[in-house]
């Protein structure tokens, strides 16, 4: 059993195949899928698509490389968040690689969305890639995760380094791999993953991106996920049934407000 815990099946390419989809996920032991929120504007089909299948779920948030859109308010992202289906705040962070200049407005909508999941209790989807002092200090200042009385979180399709990963973990934070870590090139990345302990942990696709071996190149779908689980225990030489299993819990103990559901 398996829980893709970051995709985005409501992109056109995805979505064209909804039926079919789901019935790979099924067929590959994927019980779950969170379908996480980039844009505001596409929110609703977020949304429908948790609201229409059990066993998916979904965030509110806008993406840091959205720079043309709606910033929201933390009161606009916790009015979003009070639907039944939602259980996560995100995705947010930083991104310096794909976009220069003056980011401050990154930075505010990052605190924005820190300050919605402490409102509604909701844990954060962080992304963060070229930014991980002004990620983890921003954490900080905005009291993200449990040692500060905020709500834990992860670090999704997590490519940092095991310093910045530990940081996170101590602030109750759960980190999550996607099919990157099966790269031959990713060697330091599988570094990080063998030391961190299975019980903080999480695994994901980030579909349609990033397809695991040994799909790299083909357009990725939460089905995928269980080459990321399998790889995953292998790496750490654990039975593949205890990363199933703990990585299953460990979704459902960071996103409270997920029912399972027998449903897929």
């Amino acid at each position: 059993m398996y829980i893709d815990s970051h995709c985005h099946i409501n992109f056109p390419e995805l979505a064209a195949q909804m039926p079919a989809l789901l019935q790979r996920m099924q067929d590959n032991g994927v019980t779950h899928a969170l379908c996480v929120s980039v844009d505001l504007p596409d929110f609703p089909q977020v949304l429908a698509l948790a609201e229409q299948h059990p066993h998916i779920y979904a965030s509110v948030g806008v993406h840091p490389d959205y720079e043309n859109t709606e910033d929201p308010s933390a009161e606009r992202l916790v009015e979003l968040a009070q639907h039944p289906k939602i259980i996560a705040i995100g995705e947010t962070g930083l991104d310096y690689y794909r976009l220069k200049g003056d980011l401050e407005w990154q930075r505010e909508r990052f605190r924005q969305h820190i300050r919605a999941s402490r409102l509604s209790r909701k844990p954060l989807i962080i992304h963060t890639r070229a930014a991980a002092e002004d990620t983890i200090r921003i954490m900080r200042e905005e009291g993200a995760g449990t040692d500060q009385g905020g709500v834990a979180g992860v670090m999704h399709c997590f490519t940092e380094s095991l310093e910045v990963a530990q940081a996170a973990v101590d602030m109750g934070f759960y980190i999550s791999f996607s099919g990157i870590l099966t790269f031959k090139s990713a060697k330091d990345l599988q570094a990080v993953a063998k030391a961190l302990p299975i019980e903080r942990i999480l695994i994901e696709t980030d579909s349609p991106y990033l397809a695991p071996a040994p799909h790299r190149g083909k357009m990725n779908e939460p089905a995928f996920v269980r080459h990321v689980g399998e790889f995953l225990a292998d790496l750490k030489q654990l039975p593949l049934k205890q990363v199933q299993e703990v990585t299953t819990q460990n979704f459902f103990d960071l996103f409270q407000f997920a029912k399972p559901s027998s449903t897929n």
